[in-house]
């Protein structure tokens, strides 16, 4: 089961550097392998320890271009089955971006990522789109719009459709 993401993510930071694919979050040599298999090797191949230790409400933070490459579901899927509260990068493929908030995964621009150091502490308060770090500093990101918080809100696209249809 996936976990729920938490209003304003809470926890470790974990940094990744530019060009991160979803090749790198779902390798497509597992791509039909069940979910809990999938995510034991995300991002395993650039840091081996962060399927295993990543915890609920840590946010993943990243340089230029996260979530190039192949359009699948299953890279946001399988951060979001991780615990992963946030993405916050300097830019994203423009399908990864689609695709975590349809699942649910809040993703953030920010361009002052190099003041996210690796390992450090943060909270994410999503309705002012600010990470908020132990000793107090503030690091801005870019809002996310209305529309799609409510999405992310609901859990992702299909719930919040459900909700809006009055199907839930």
């Amino acid at each position: 089961m996936t976990p729920a993401i938490a209003p304003d993510p809470t926890g470790r930071l974990w940094r990744f550097g530019d060009n991160i694919d979803t090749d790198a979050m779902a390798p497509a040599v597992l791509m039909k392998s069940p979910l809990p298999v999938l995510v034991r090797h995300c991002l395993a191949s650039l840091r081996p320890e962060f399927p295993g230790s990543v915890r609920p409400g840590d946010v993943l933070v990243a340089g230029a271009n996260f979530g190039i490459g192949s359009s699948r579901e299953q890279a946001p899927q399988a951060l979001r089955a991780l615990g992963v509260g946030a993405v916050v990068a300097q830019s994203f493929g423009g399908l990864f971006y689609r695709n975590a908030i349809n699942l649910g995964l809040p993703v953030l621009v920010c361009a002052d990522t190099c003041r996210l150091a690796d390992g450090a502490h943060a909270v994410l308060d999503l309705a002012t789109a600010q990470l908020r770090l132990d000793d107090g500093s503030l690091v801005a990101c870019e809002p996310i719009p209305d529309f799609l918080r409510a999405i992310l809100a609901a859990g992702g696209l299909v719930p919040h459709l459900k909700a809006r249809l009055g199907k839930g």
